[in-house]
């Protein structure tokens, strides 16, 4: 389980994502174009505003690791409620 104040910090990185997204690819754009002082302004917006520095996590326990995209959750709670049969559609294999 992750500490709760990593789970806080991943949360507020993806607010900081959502707010400046559209300023981003507005200079983005600029920059594209020849602007040189459009990378001065794209330096100076937050660091965590960056999507880069976005890590997916489990919805549940937060572990960063071996994170299942379509899902959300890693691999273990994937397994837990997957044998519990709480995910629909999932089922284990044989053959």
């Amino acid at each position: 389980m992750a500490k709760e104040s990593m789970k806080a910090r991943e949360r507020k990185r993806e607010k900081a994502v959502k707010k400046y997204a559209e300023r981003r690819a507005a200079l983005k754009e600029r920059i594209k174009k020849g602007d040189t002082d459009a990378v001065e302004a794209l330096a100076k917006l937050p660091r965590n505003a960056s999507p880069v520095r976005l890590r997916n996590r489990c919805k549940i326990t937060g572990r960063p690791r071996a994170y299942l995209r379509r899902f959300g959750l890693c691999r273990n709670m994937f397994r837990q409620l997957a044998m519990n049969g709480k995910i629909p559609g999932v089922t284990k294999a044989s053959w």
